[in-house]
């Protein structure tokens, strides 16, 4: 019995020494960039990510300024490490001119839903693996509501190539509400490169697309970003991020910065 007991202990202090491993982890968070991560954020625990971006577009003499104000997403980790659950919803501001004349408008984004699965870690050239089945639900203002239940999933990969840097992309499909009243499916691809600054700091460099179908009189949109992260403890990171579009269906240019914070 006594044996057995020790046996008990010992397991039981070397549980205790992982999961305190594991809590001095500095946070891995999903923004500032398109691509999402493949790690969650553990059982227990949650971040808030937040943060600003402000969008340029001009099209056929019109020019729509878009603020997109908190930017909000909760991420708890629940029932095991590779689960957790995502809420999000933005309140956003928007000023249109067209010959002369200008519209404003404020309101709120649809409610974002997900659930993100980490599959796998890294095996060799296979890389680490997620997916985040998701979708928004019309609770949004009316001038920013698409008015349906807009479901999709999207599927991660990660490869660390080196101690300091790491390749990245996802593959998605969502539905999209379309003009003519009817949905379509829409694709968006990214590609993502990580190179680590020392311990605290990050820099990335990013392509993403979103492809629309062209029957709905939109084109495919590409698009380059670039952005800085600041991991200021391990509980609290910081980052900036600016990008362009790169052919005439995307938005000009955008940028912004943000946080996230680890609850624990």
């Amino acid at each position: 019995m006594t044996h057995a007991r020790n046996l008990a202990a010992a397991a039981l202090s070397v549980l205790a020494l992982a999961e305190g491993t594991l809590a001095q982890e500095p946070l891995v968070a999903d923004r500032p960039d398109f691509t999402e991560g493949t790690s969650t954020v553990g059982v227990g625990v949650a971040h808030i990510e937040f943060g600003y971006t402000f969008v340029l577009d001009r099209a056929d003499g019109t020019t729509a300024n878009v603020h997109s104000l908190g930017e909000p997403l909760l991420r708890v980790g629940l029932l095991a490490d590779w689960l957790e659950v995502r809420v999000g919803a933005s309140p956003v501001a928007q000023r249109t001119e067209l010959a002369g004349s200008r519209m404003n408008e404020a309101g709120l984004e649809d409610l974002y839903l997900g659930i993100k699965l980490s599959l796998s870690k890294q095996n060799g050239v296979i890389p680490a693996l997620g997916i985040l089945p998701q979708t928004t639900v019309p609770t949004g203002s009316e001038a920013f509501s698409d008015g349906e239940i807009l479901p999709g999933v999207n599927l991660m990969y990660a490869w660390d190539l080196t101690e300091t840097f790491t390749l990245s992309g996802s593959t998605q499909v969502n539905r999209a509400a379309g003009d003519s009243g009817s949905g379509y499916l829409e694709w968006a691809q990214s590609l993502s490169g990580g190179l680590g600054l020392g311990d605290r700091h990050g820099l990335y460099g990013e392509w993403f697309a979103i492809v629309h179908e062209e029957s709905e009189g939109r084109w495919t949109e590409h698009y380059l970003d670039s952005g800085l992260t600041w991991l200021i403890t391990d509980d609290l990171q910081w980052d900036i991020r600016a990008g362009f579009g790169l052919n005439e269906s995307a938005e000009d240019l955008f940028f912004g910065t943000g946080l996230a914070v680890r609850l624990r």
